[in-house]
């Protein structure tokens, strides 16, 4: 998943660093993203794996690293398995 999120961030972040070499606990933000491109991201993300990020996800701390966005889709993921 760290690949396709990646892919996602190299396209739709719009971070001035070289995404492949970025800790996958890096801060986003401090790494360059803005608030405008991690809307961009989370559409992105919601396309490509087919989710919805709920209203209590839109947050600063959910987008702001690799692991924290897949643990939030590894979240999501299962909800819609168990419903």
């Amino acid at each position: 998943m760290d690949d396709e999120i990646r892919q996602i961030l190299k396209d739709h972040g719009r971070l001035p660093d070289s995404i492949e070499t970025l800790p996958r606990d890096a801060d986003l933000y401090q790494a360059g993203m803005t608030s405008h491109a991690s809307v961009n991201v989370m559409l992105a993300l919601e396309d490509h794996f087919d989710v919805e990020f709920p209203d209590e996800m839109l947050k600063r701390s959910v987008f702001a690293s690799i692991a924290a966005i897949s643990a939030a889709l590894t979240e999501l993921r299962a909800e819609a398995t168990a419903a």
